[in-house]
Formats: C-alpha cells, sequence, structure tokens
C-alpha cells in the first residue's frame, strides 16, 4: 500500500501542476487585468515642483537652455541613415583597427585577434541639441548633447596557444556632451582642414561585457570599477582643454598662394581620328591644372577638320610646380547632345625648366593607365608649348582678405570721378511684428537698388554687389540712404509691406581709405544691424 500511494502522490502533483500551469496561462492570455491604466500624459505646466524635478535631467537641453538650437532634422537624418552608417562605421573600424592589432598583437604572444561580430545595433544616437560660438575667427565652434542608448554586438575572438578566448560587448550607454572645433577654415572643399574635439565633461559609458559566454559585470566589484576606469582614461585623453586632432587636409596646401604662372599655347594637332559620318571632326581643345578648384580653360571650335591649327594662348596661376599637372583634353563638338572625348594626355610641371619655353609633341591616349591596350591605338597628336615663369619676391600676389587694395574703375569712368561699389553682406537680428522676409533697398543720388528677397529668416545673407557711377567723389554730405524692408510672401491686403530699419552712411572715409567694411546699427530697430561694404574705384 505504501508503494501504491507515493505512486498515486506523484501522478497526482504531476497531474494537478499540469492542469495548474494550462489554466494560469489561459488567465495571463485572455483576461486583461481592471487594474492596470493607461498612462496619463500631462503638460509641464501641470506638473508640481517635485515632479518636474525628476524630469529636469531628461529634459532637451534646447528646452533649458535658450542658447542651444534643436536638432530634430539632424535625428531624423541619421535615424534613416543608420544603417548604412552602421555598416560604413563598422567597415572603417575594422580597416584602421587591423594593422593596429597586427602590429600589437606579437608583443603578447598571441596567434590572432578578429572581430567575429562586429554590428552598432538599430539604434541610433540621438542628439538633445547644439550650441555654436561665433568667434570671428577662422573657425567654427560646436557643442553638441549626445546621447546614445543602444543596442550593438561586438565580439573579439582571441587565439593563443591552441586556445580561442571570446569577449563580447553588449548594450552600450554613452551619455556625453563633445565639442568639436573645424578649424582653420579654407576656400577648398570640405573648407576646414581639421576637426578638434574635446569633451566638456566626464561621459557617461555603460555597456555589457561577456567573458567567455559568461556575464564578468556580475562579479562583484567589477562594474563600479570598470566604470571609473572608463571616465578617468577618457577624460585624461580628451577632457577639455585636451583634444583629439584629426586632419582633414594640410592647411598650408588649402591657403597656398600662387608661386608662378604657366603659359599655355596651343599650336595645332595633327592625324586626329574621324569622328562625323562625312569623315571630319569639329575639335577642340581643354585645359585644366590639377588640384585646382578653377574652370577649365577652352580653345575656339575648329570646324570639320582633322588637323586644326589654334595658336591661342592662355595663362594659369600656379600653387605647387612639384605637384601640380597640366591636363590637356581634346573634344569633338557636337551640335546636339554630349561631345565626344578624342582624347587626353598629362604634363607633369615638374618636368618644365622655369623661365624656358617648352615646345611639346604630346600623343593623344585614351586614359592614362599604362597597361591600357587602347592607348597603343593612333588618335593623333597636339602640339603645345609651355612656360613656366615663378614670381620673384616683390611679385608675390598680396593676401586678398588682408588687403585694403580694391580693383580699378572700368574703362569708361568719367575722369575725376569713379565707381562706388556697394556691396550688402549680412543682416543681424531682424524682428517683424508680422513677418520677417527682408529685402534690402539703397538709395544714393536718386538712384534705387535691391538685393533679392530671403524668406523667413532674421539673419540673412544677402552677399550682392551694387554699381553706382560719379563724375565726382562722393562729398562730406553725401550719405547712402540702407532701409531693410519686410514684404509678405502671401498674397493679401493685410500687412503687405513691413520697415524692419535704416541707417544713413556717410560716404566721406570712403575716398580717402578705398575701402570701407563695416556693421551698421538700424534705427527703429530692436537690436537689427547690417553689414555694408564700401569701396570706391578709379580709373
Amino acid at each position: 500500500m505504501g508503494i501504491l500511494s507515493s505512486i498515486l502522490g506523484f501522478c497526482g502533483f504531476g497531474i494537478g501542476t499540469s492542469i495548474g500551469i494550462v489554466i494560469g496561462y489561459y488567465m495571463f492570455i485572455y483576461f486583461q487585468p481592471t487594474h492596470v491604466k493607461d498612462p496619463v500624459i500631462r503638460p509641464l505646466v501641470e506638473q508640481d515642483s517635485k515632479s518636474l524635478q525628476r524630469m529636469l535631467a531628461d529634459i532637451p537641453l534646447w528646452v533649458k537652455n535658450p542658447d542651444y538650437d534643436r536638432l530634430d532634422w539632424l535625428n531624423k537624418f541619421v535615424e534613416t541613415m543608420w544603417p548604412y552608417l552602421d555598416k560604413a562605421i563598422c567597415k572603417t573600424a575594422k580597416t584602421i583597427a587591423k594593422p593596429i592589432i597586427a602590429e600589437q598583437i606579437p608583443k603578447y604572444k598571441i596567434d590572432s585577434v578578429d572581430f567575429e561580430v562586429l554590428t552598432l545595433g538599430t539604434l541610433p544616437p540621438t542628439f538633445q541639441g547644439m550650441k555654436v560660438y561665433v568667434t570671428g575667427e577662422k573657425e567654427l565652434i560646436m557643442e553638441l548633447a549626445l546621447k546614445w542608448a543602444g543596442n550593438p554586438n561586438i565580439t573579439v575572438a582571441a587565439k593563443a596557444f591552441g586556445l580561442k578566448a571570446t569577449v563580447q560587448v553588449l548594450d552600450l550607454q554613452v551619455f556625453a556632451s563633445p565639442r568639436i572645433t573645424l578649424k582653420p577654415l579654407v576656400p577648398s572643399f570640405p573648407c576646414f582642414s581639421k576637426i578638434f574635439v574635446s569633451l566638456m565633461e566626464k561621459p557617461h559609458v555603460d555597456f555589457g561585457l561577456k567573458l567567455l559566454g559568461a556575464d564578468a559585470m556580475a562579479i562583484p566589484g567589477l562594474y563600479g570599477f570598470v566604470q571609473e576606469l572608463i571616465k578617468e582614461q577618457v577624460a585624461n585623453m580628451y577632457l577639455w582643454p585636451k583634444y583629439l586632432e584629426v586632419t582633414i587636409m594640410d592647411p598650408n596646401l588649402a591657403m597656398r598662394k600662387p608661386v608662378g604662372v604657366l603659359t599655355v599655347k596651343v599650336l595645332k594637332a595633327t592625324k586626329l581620328k574621324k569622328k562625323d559620318l562625312l569623315g571630319g571632326a569639329d575639335p577642340y581643345v581643354k585645359l585644366k591644372l590639377t588640384e585646382d578648384k578653377l574652370p577649365s580653360k577652352k580653345t575656339t571650335v575648329k570646324h570639320k577638320t582633322l588637323s586644326p591649327e589654334w595658336n591661342e594662348e592662355f595663362h594659369m596661376a600656379i600653387r605647387d610646380p612639384g605637384t601640380q599637372a597640366l591636363e590637356i583634353m581634346v573634344y569633338d563638338w557636337e551640335k546636339v547632345g554630349r561631345h565626344d572625348k578624342m582624347g587626353m594626355n598629362v604634363v607633369p610641371l615638374s618636368e618644365l625648366t622655369p623661365d624656358e619655353s617648352k615646345v611639346m609633341t604630346l600623343d593623344i591616349l585614351k586614359n592614362m593607365d599604362p597597361n591600357d591596350a587602347q592607348n597603343e591605338k593612333l588618335r593623333g597628336q597636339l602640339v603645345v608649348e609651355l612656360l613656366y615663369k615663378p614670381f620673384k619676391e616683390d611679385e608675390m600676389p598680396e593676401d586678398k582678405e588682408d588687403s585694403k587694395e580694391v580693383q580699378k574703375a572700368p574703362e569708361g569712368t568719367p575722369e575725376g570721378g569713379g565707381m562706388l561699389v556697394v556691396i550688402v553682406h549680412e543682416a543681424e537680428d531682424l524682428e517683424g511684428k508680422h513677418q520677417t522676409n527682408p529685402h534690402v533697398r539703397l538709395l544714393f543720388k536718386g538712384e534705387e537698388r535691391r538685393t533679392k528677397q530671403v524668406r523667413k529668416n532674421r539673419d540673412p545673407r544677402f552677399n550682392e554687389e551694387f554699381n553706382f557711377m560719379l563724375e565726382e567723389p562722393p562729398k562730406a554730405h553725401d550719405r547712402l540712404h540702407v532701409e531693410v524692408v519686410s514684404t509678405s510672401s502671401r498674397m493679401g491686403l493685410l500687412h503687405p509691406k513691413e520697415n524692419l530699419g535704416y541707417c544713413d552712411i556717410n560716404l566721406a572715409d570712403v575716398v580717402s581709405n578705398k575701402r570701407i567694411n563695416e556693421k551698421h546699427n538700424l534705427i527703429d530697430s530692436k537690436n537689427g544691424k547690417i553689414q555694408i561694404e564700401l569701396q570706391w574705384r578709379t580709373a
């Protein structure tokens, strides 16, 4: 009986447990708890002081600080591009890390270190706000508030002595306030030569770490130790005023001045390939310097000939004769459609002797690949004459940004007179009662000029130039009237036009100084200013 009762008791326990699990699962799935209510969303103004204090750390900076701007557009951009940014960033990280790892592992007698998995996850970082500093120097300073609670998966495998160990990083959180400085600003794309990154406060870094599949952060005391160690190490390297410097381009090359002039005389071409149906061609030549953003120079078109003669001369400013080259391309002109490329050649400027003219007969090639078999086909020859003349010390051009010299007035300027040039650069802190769609009106001696309208902008940039031809220089009592006007962008009779401010500029000093570039306070405007540049050009 004892054995039988034991068997029945065991069966009853198993059956009862099974029935209980089934009933519990049914009740959990099909019965909605009545004590759970939807969260109540209330605006901030209805919150009490204690609730606001608890929420203060999570409120974006653009709400707490008026000098921070919202970055919804940037967050939307990052969110849309994140799947592609993830792959691009991981690929770049692998490319950078591989040579560093290959250099370091022999010191520790490790056979190999590889990324088994490297992904930043599906959750992109968010930017809580950005502050921009205006210093007046050739730099752009930005402070960002960055928060990233991501789900990356970074698995690194190391092999040594026939054994394999894996380290996995999960659930990364990073809160940081980096200051990004772009300087110096240069006139070559991407318009800055270096990036400097500093941290304005110690970052918050939190992550999960698995070693050999086990949660290493569960070890007592290790979590807090790793947190503080990372904060201290990162702060020692990048906490302001220390910084990470990333060089984008050589600033000396970006800001370099011309050191000489290359004179190119395109003489003639011979034995060009037939391009037209009737057995002719309409050739012309394009000239361009490498490492130069200026437009190409072109010869005239010679119609219906395979042996054209041009004898046309061009002058090109040289900034670095050691690295620059002259690209010469021959095209067949087409009246309709794209012009056909007949061939090309390149002349390195390092092959030219300064101050010595050199006549060169160049083969017209398909491209500059020496291994391309198509370059063996005859495409004709081009004859050019090249002369590189370096500047002497007294001929070196001055920096135009720092020089107060202005251009000469054009031919036909009245004797004893000149041309008054007014350049409207920008305005700031404009404020209209009904709309802010500003444009600028200039009034001088009965003549009126207007800039284009900039819609919905309190700090518009115009950068427009206007000329007034004068028979005599401006006198002491002559003034330029500048008026900023806003007009409605909608059709209607209500508030069609609004004056945002004006100023009268005395022109007595422009004749003696030749050039004046100043900001002027606008009358009838609370804080509005406008930057006007004046130049007096004579023949």
